[in-house]
C-alpha cells in the first residue's frame, strides 16, 4: 500500500510518500510545496491544487492521509489553512483517492505512544520507524511522514479486525 501523507498549510505543504507492505514501512520520497510569502491566497490555493494533483497522478498512492485542523491560536491562520485543506480534500476526491484524516493528537499517539509528544520526539520516532539514517530535513515533510505512518497503523488495525471476524 502506498500512502501519501500531507501536512497542510498555505505557505508550506509537507508531503511524504510511504510504502506499507502489511508489516514494514519505508519512505519512498518526501518534499514540500512552497508558496512565496507575498503570494495572494487564491494563487497559493491554485499552486497547492496543481502540485497535489500532480503528485496524485504521478505517484498513484492508494490513499491520502491528511492532518485535521485541531486548534490554532490565530484565527486568520486557521482560516487560510482550512482553505488549503479544502483544496487538498477536493483534489483527492477529484483524483478518486481515498482520504483519511487524523488529528495531531492521533498522529502523536500512533507515532510515539504519547499524545503530548514534542516535535523532536515525533521526528526521532519517524526516523526510527522508517529506518532512516537521519531525520527528514523539513519539519513539514516529517510531519507528513508521521501522518502517513498513522494511516498505516490504522490499516494494520483494520486488517486485524477483518481477519478475526
Amino acid at each position: 500500500m502506498l500512502i501519501l501523507g500531507i501536512d497542510p498549510g498555505t505557505s508550506i505543504v509537507g508531503w511524504a510518500l510511504v510504502r506499507y507492505d502489511g508489516r514494514n514501512l519505508s519512505l519512498i520520497k518526501s518534499g514540500t510545496v512552497t508558496n512565496p510569502p507575498r503570494t495572494g491566497q487564491p494563487e497559493k490555493l491554485i499552486h497547492i491544487y496543481k502540485e497535489t494533483a500532480s503528485l496524485l497522478q504521478s505517484e498513484k498512492p492508494d490513499c491520502v492521509a491528511l492532518e485535521k485542523l485541531f486548534f490554532f491560536k490565530n484565527d486568520k491562520t486557521a482560516m487560510s489553512v482550512a482553505e488549503a485543506r479544502g483544496v487538498i480534500v477536493l483534489t483527492s476526491a477529484l483524483c478518486r483517492t481515498t482520504l483519511y484524516e487524523y488529528t495531531p493528537l492521533e498522529v502523536k499517539m500512533a507515532v510515539t505512544g504519547y499524545g503530548r509528544a514534542t516535535k523532536s520526539q515525533v521526528q526521532t520516532m519517524v526516523k526510527t520507524i522508517l529506518g532512516l539514517p537521519k531525520p527528514i530535513a523539513s519539519d513539514d515533510a516529517n510531519d507528513a511522514a508521521a501522518i502517513a505512518i498513522t494511516a498505516a497503523h490504522h490499516q494494520k488495525f483494520y486488517q486485524k479486525i477483518k481477519t478475526s471476524q
